[in-house]
Formats: structure tokens, sequence, C-alpha cells
């Protein structure tokens, strides 16, 4: 048994055992000195038996009905989009506190279910993305301080070829209630809410296209999926653009595929005092810009830039680091479902602008 500073590790039950339930979390867990998996959650039956050969240590359930507060103090839910507030509100409810994956719900009426078993249960619920524990993202916060007013912010992430399956659900507007933009668009959101704060938007656009979420070539090689090509009906690629009533814009950009050679992150801040731009790649794509970028110009004169190299997914160990420390913080619970309520009437807005102004539909693999 590990401990962390004398105190007993958090017993932790990890909830999916797809992608990213094995490969972002199951392994973090295990080797940092604050957690203990006790407990693994996961209803297909091979996977069940393939991972139960590599973690001895855990018990393995088909469902969430065999864990109870007596002996989990934490729940990882890492299950597909369409069950987050599912599973979350149930295992919320019998006391358990959880770590639910962006995003956390799909709908308005989801983030009421999550508030109601947050309360119901006694129990808080944790969630955001792991992009804000970047020390990049934390340079180019505390950059931003500087900038005076705030004019404008461009906030765009690009991949080459990255479109993700999960066995079909991620490219199925009913499963994944969207695409790009609501996978890589609330990493964005919640990155600008980090360095924006809590916007109110007075208007709000957006446009949408899906040439390459059915091709083949445009897959996301990386993660393994297994889903048959040409079945999906989400967009691609999502362009949002947002203004305030003070006139503060923000230009969004989400593409899971495009014609660029490299996968590439950016996000711009520009105020009445300065510039600061930050270009690097999120996530775990292997084709990718190398490292990262932070630079700053005032009044037409560039200042020194910084170039920040870490390792692929070192924020996802800072963000476990924060787990302890947020789950013992009075002020936590209630902010993740305030904070997914605003992520979401974003995203909302934008998918609802861009199905009045346009009628598109995924091109057909055939042209692949």
């Amino acid at each position: 048994m590990s401990a962390c500073h004398g105190r007993p590790p958090i017993r932790v039950a990890v909830i999916g055992l797809g992608w990213a339930g094995r490969t972002i979390w199951l392994e973090r867990l295990r080797s940092h000195p604050a957690f203990e998996v006790v407990a693994l959650v996961e209803p297909d039956p091979v996977l069940r038996t393939t991972v139960a050969r590599q973690v001895a240590e855990a018990a393995m359930h088909p469902s969430t009905n065999e864990l109870s507060a007596d002996s989990v103090d934490l729940a990882v839910v890492a299950v597909p989009n369409h069950l987050h507030a599912k599973v979350a509100g149930q295992v919320l409810t019998t006391g358990i506190p959880v770590f639910l994956e962006k995003p956390l719900c799909l709908t308005a009426a989801e983030v009421d279910d999550l508030a109601a078993a947050e309360a119901a249960g006694g129990a808080v619920l944790l969630g955001g993305s792991a992009a804000r524990y970047r020390a990049d993202v934390t340079a180019l916060l505390e950059l931003t301080a500087s900038l005076g007013t705030i004019r404008h912010a461009q906030l765009s992430w690009r991949r080459a070829r990255g479109v993700p399956a999960g066995a079909g659900w991620f490219t199925t507007r009913q499963l994944a209630g969207g695409g790009a933009l609501i996978d890589l668009g609330w990493h964005l959101m919640d990155v600008a809410r980090l360095l924006l704060g809590r916007l109110t938007f007075e208007q709000v656009a957006g446009a949408m296209s899906a040439d390459f979420v059915n091709g083949q070539p445009f897959q996301a090689s990386w993660r393994a999926d297994d889903r048959p090509v040409g079945m999906g009906d989400v967009e691609d690629t999502a362009h949002g653009f947002l203004v305030t009533a003070e006139g503060l814009s923000v230009s969004l950009r989400a593409s899971w595929a495009s014609h660029e050679a490299l996968d590439s992150t950016v996000f711009r801040i520009e105020g009445s005092e300065g510039v600061a731009e930050l270009r690097c790649t999120l996530g775990f794509s292997p084709n990718r810009l190398g490292g990262s970028l932070l630079s700053h110009a005032v009044g037409g004169e560039a200042r020194p830039a910084e170039a920040l190299d870490e390792p692929i997914g070192v924020e996802y160990d800072r963000q476990l680091d924060a787990l302890p420390a947020l789950l013992a913080d009075p002020a936590s619970p209630g902010q993740a479902v305030r904070d997914a309520r605003w992520t979401l009437d974003v995203i909302d807005r934008i998918y609802a602008s861009a199905a009045l102004t346009q009628a598109w539909e995924p091109v057909s693999t055939s042209s692949r």
C-alpha cells in the first residue's frame, strides 16, 4: 500500500476500461503515491479478462452495483460520452466522489441530473480538462495578466489526421452529442475559462463541416480504434465566434482532421497592452509540432520567447496531483456542475447557430 505525506492512499475505482481508461488513467493511478486502485468496472467480458491479468490487485466488476463508499474513496469515470452523466450520477448517489472525463454531459437535462446526484449523495463531482495543468498554458496565464484589457482571444486545435472512433460511438451524434466541437472544443473552452474567466456572450455564431469524418486516412491511428468507416454523422471541423457585451471577442476552431501536415494548437490573447501567443499541440497524437513556443509582443517589439517542452501526457499526472486537494476543498461541491453548464451552453449555441445558417452533411467515404 502506498501513502502520500503520511496519509493513507485514496482508494480508487476506475470505471470504463476503453482507450481512455486504460491509456490515460489506469497506469497513472497505479503508479501515483496518493492513490490505490482497488476496483475496476467494465461491462465487456473480453476487456475485463484482459485487464484482470495485468491488474491483479484490484477487484474486477461488470457494473457499478458492487461499489460502495465504505471501500472506495473516488471513482474515475472514463466511459463513452453518452454514459458519462448516467454512470457518474449512479455513483454519486451512493456517496462516492467522482472524477468525470470531459465532456461531463451532453445536455442541459444531464447537467441538472448531475447536480441532483451530487446533492443527494453528498459526494463531490470533479471534472475539467487536463490542458489547464500544462506548464505552457500556466505560463500563458501568467503572461495574460500583463496584457491590459483583453480585446480578443483565438483558441484553435487543428489535427491533421485525428478522427476518433471509440468503436463507432465517437462519430455517432446520438451517442457522442456532437463531433469535434464537443470533443476538442470542451478542452478549448476550459482553457478559455482559465485565461479569461467565465464570460457571458451576447453574440454567438457557428459553422460546421464534415469533409474528413468518414475517410479512412483521417482516423486517429494512435488510438487503435475499431469502427466501421463511413458511418459518422457528426462534424469534423467547427468554427465559433463569440462576443461579450463589452466587445471582447473569442474565435474558436476545433478540427479532428485537416489538410495540414501536423497537429497544432494555438492560444492567442490580444490586449490593450500587448499580445501573447502559445503554439503547441494538445493531446496524445504523435503527429505534432515539436515542443511549445510562447511569444510576447508589445508596441511592435517582440519580447523574448520561451520554449517549453514536456513529455506527452504529463498534464494528466499534474491533474492527479491536484485531485486530493480538490476532494478536500469545501469550495469544490457544485463547481464542476457550474463549469459544465457554462461550457455546454456555449457549445449548444454554436451548434444552434450552425444549424440555422447552413445545411451540411458528412462527405461519403466513397469519395476518399
